[in-house]
């Protein structure tokens, strides 16, 4: 696996995927998404000068939509770092060809890896819960492909499915899916230190401290909304072969210099 030089310097970012990379449940007040992939590209941003970032993810994006719209992109950019998350929104689904699945996610490794000066690969994060269970194995061939992957091409790999944080439900927004503003922090850090920079939070992967679980009633009541609210209109998309993505561009499509500003929940880097 390819050595992180001990003070790194990178000058471009593209991000690659799903709503995960989107930043889906991380709201701002002006009713767009922030999300992990942000917060680092304001980081590198705050290191180096004329620092710039494109984020092509798109919500509901399957693993052949994004190397169908995504990688070459991508590719053609040429930046110092790409991350590339995908193939779980596949997993998710009742039926899932785990072979085309791993074929498509090595088809981007290998157009995106020559492409750029470090690629990112990431095992997914995953709260506990029923639907995960059935879903597990799926998960776990992706991720090791996703290893198998990274050795061959010289990627890293966060390991976000292992960071006991990332289980913890708190760190998950109301439609279950998707991290909160703290569980993408956390991810930002993750990638931050698997790039070689020095920690700003050594305990990205603790979860908070532990309070007192709700009680029953406040339990069936956030039940009742999250079904009512995400799960059926999930199901519909599903039942009706639409997506979320649907006719949606990428939040930053191309390259451009990224400008610096505070935003909610952003960690300062280190001096």
């Amino acid at each position: 696996m390819q050595t992180i030089p001990s003070h790194p310097t990178h000058s471009s970012l593209v991000a690659v995927g799903d709503s995960f990379t989107e930043g889906m449940s991380d709201l701002l007040p002006d009713g767009s998404y922030r999300g992990w992939a942000d917060v680092l590209a304001a980081r590198l941003a705050a290191r180096t000068p004329g620092f710039r970032y494109a984020n092509l993810a798109v919500r509901g994006k399957l693993i052949g939509q994004i190397v169908e719209e995504q990688v070459d992109v991508a590719a053609a950019m040429n930046a110092d770092v790409v991350t590339l998350v995908g193939g779980l929104n596949d997993a998710l689904r009742p039926k899932c060809d785990m072979g085309r699945v791993q074929g498509l996610l090595t088809e981007a490794v290998e157009r995106l890896a020559p492409a750029c000066k470090q690629l990112v690969l990431m095992r997914s994060p995953g709260r506990r819960g029923p639907v995960l269970e059935r879903v597990r194995p799926r998960m776990e061939q992706l991720f090791a492909c996703v290893d198998d992957l990274a050795g061959r091409h010289g990627a890293v790999v966060v390991d976000l499915y292992g960071a006991p944080s990332l289980a913890d439900p708190r760190l998950w927004g109301a439609d279950r899916l998707h991290l909160t503003a703290d569980g993408h922090r956390r991810v930002a850090e993750a990638v931050w230190q698997r790039l070689g920079y020095a920690p700003v939070d050594t305990e990205w992967h603790v979860p908070p401290p532990a309070d007192l679980p709700p009680g029953w009633y406040t339990r069936r009541a956030a039940d009742v909304r999250f079904a009512r609210q995400h799960l059926l209109p999930w199901i519909g998309r599903r039942l009706t072969g639409r997506s979320s993505g649907d006719g949606r561009p990428p939040k930053r499509p191309e390259l451009l210099p990224y400008e610096n500003r505070a935003e909610p929940g952003a960690v300062a880097p280190p001096p």
